[in-house]
């Protein structure tokens, strides 16, 4: 009594010459889909391709200036340019606090 299991491996075992290496319909619809799916991945590349801009040099694209319409608008004080003020007057932290006879050309070791 033979199953189907053994019957498929005899059926392989006994396979002629002339059948070995030849595609089957299963190879042929592997085919199709990897075809199908190359034709869509470039469908999608090319759509993205077309949204970027010609060059991503920074001298090619146009600068973005603010030109006032009259001149009323060059008086009028820009978003922020208080608080500038406001710090470019501040003394830095980083600076020690300067004595009245302090040389600037001196170092550290030298005063004394």
């Amino acid at each position: 009594m033979s199953t189907p299991v053994t019957d498929l491996l005899s059926a392989a075992v006994n396979q002629a010459p002339e059948d070995v290496g030849k595609a089957g319909p299963l190879g042929l619809l592997l085919l199709v889909v990897l075809l199908i799916a190359a034709a869509l991945l470039v469908r999608s590349m090319t759509t993205h391709l077309k949204r970027l801009p010609r060059s991503f040099d920074p001298a090619d694209q146009e600068p973005q200036v603010h030109v006032p319409d009259d001149l009323s608008e060059l008086d009028e004080p820009r978003p922020g340019q208080e608080l500038l003020d406001t710090l470019r007057r501040a003394p830095l932290a980083i600076e020690p606090p300067r004595r009245d006879g302090d040389d600037d050309r001196t170092g550290p070791d030298e005063r004394g």
